[in-house]
């Protein structure tokens, strides 16, 4: 597959997992106004696999649009990242994740803006006010929790530890990555890294969270297609109406 369709379905697919997981939690919020803010991240992430899912299709040529390609592919074929795969688990779990993969996204999104393929720069500029509200707020209710009661630090503080081994394969560059950087369409890896690691030992710092060591072994194989068996039961939740009825519409 040309790595260029490769690598629009890594970012389409990172944010329609997570836009799924987020959907899950539904009315299931610890207040109203969180129940009302997950759901509109959940929406953005939607917005944003999209207009990166359209794109891929159309330099396919095989005729799959967005539709297609999230509803009818298996598990290996998804190029997501393992960390959005993550079980939700306790608030402190869905924020925590959040926090690490909105801290990535947004400096990402910040360096596609000045891609060298102008669609890609145009859905990264539409999506980049989103996505710097995603890490405002998530980044503002790590410190409230971290730095808050005994019971919200210490669970705030076992998420992380319990998540940091997959924050770190976003950022282990395959063929894929390289030859976005090497034609100007994405940022390396090395400036990105240091970005987000900057901005989460601030955040932390703040939060009174020890952040685990940078140099910790990471888990990886998502944006290959080695998923955890959690992304099968994720895709089963989300495709069953096409799976069951296909074509069907509403």
């Amino acid at each position: 597959m040309d790595a260029k369709i490769e690598y629009l379905l890594r970012q389409g697919d990172n944010a329609l997992i997570l836009s799924q997981q987020l959907c899950q939690l539904c009315g299931k919020g610890p207040a109203l106004e969180e129940d009302m803010a997950l759901s509109n991240v959940a929406l953005d992430l939607l917005g944003q696999t999209r207009m990166w899912l359209t794109y891929a299709g159309e330099l396919e040529g095989k005729g799959r649009d967005e539709d297609r390609l999230a509803f009818h592919r298996d598990a290996f074929d998804y190029r997501n990242c393992l960390l959005v795969e993550q079980p939700n688990g306790s608030y402190a779990d869905t924020m925590m994740r959040q926090f690490l993969f909105d801290t990535w996204h947004y400096f990402l999104m910040d360096g596609l803006t000045r891609s060298s393929d102008a669609r890609i720069a145009e859905i990264a500029q539409k999506s980049i006010k989103e996505v710097t509200y995603h890490l405002r707020r998530s980044g503002d209710l790590v410190v409230r929790l971290g730095d808050g009661t005994d019971i919200s630090h210490a669970k705030m503080q076992t998420a992380l530890d319990e998540l940091w081994m997959y924050s770190g394969e976003m950022f282990i560059y395959d063929a894929v990555d390289n030859a976005m950087v090497e034609q100007g369409v994405a940022p390396g890896a090395e400036q990105l890294r240091k970005h987000f690691l900057d901005h989460l030992a601030d955040v932390l710092n703040e939060a009174t969270l020890t952040m685990p060591s940078p140099d910790a072994w990471m888990q990886r194989g998502g944006k290959q297609g080695r998923h955890t068996e959690r992304l099968g039961y994720i895709l089963a939740e989300m495709q069953f109406l096409q799976r069951a009825y296909p074509g069907a519409q509403w």
